[in-house]
């Protein structure tokens, strides 16, 4: 990718009220000269660095919580990781469970932003042998 050029995965939680062809709409209607290719868990914007940045802000207002953004190494179309030129597509698992985890991070930050704290997590006691053998035996 040449200099000053970015290209962001942008993720939405799943339990965002936001759609990927939402947020591609968005984009594209935001007049902005950068590539975007809808997903299945959001889109890729592709860029000058500082138009995609802006778009990755203007975009988080919709879903502060909700709206996740990384870097990608590779650009849109990239014939090593495009798939309708047979690339690899090592690390979408990864990806899948990023995606996944995001709700969790939503309610985390939700419940951050009303104030609450973290419960207190206490240690549960570990089980003897001697007992464990009993419930095997039971069954």
């Amino acid at each position: 990718m040449s200099e000053g050029m970015e290209t962001r995965v942008i993720m939405i939680s799943p339990s965002s009220h936001i759609t990927p062809d939402q947020l591609t709409r968005m984009i594209h209607m935001s007049g902005k000269k950068v590539t975007v290719k809808e997903t299945c868990y959001g889109c890729l914007v592709e860029g000058p660095s500082e138009t995609v940045r802006e778009i990755r802000d203007e975009i988080r207002n919709l879903d502060p919580n909700g709206i996740f953004s990384k870097v990608r190494a590779y650009p849109c179309g990239d014939q090593r990781r495009c798939r309708a030129k047979h690339g690899t597509r090592p690390g979408y698992a990864q990806l899948e469970t990023e995606w996944k985890a995001l709700s969790y991070i939503k309610i985390g930050l939700d419940a951050s932003n009303r104030g609450e704290k973290p419960k207190e997590v206490t240690q549960k006691k570990q089980l003897s042998v001697t007992k464990f053998k009993k419930i095997c035996e039971v069954g």
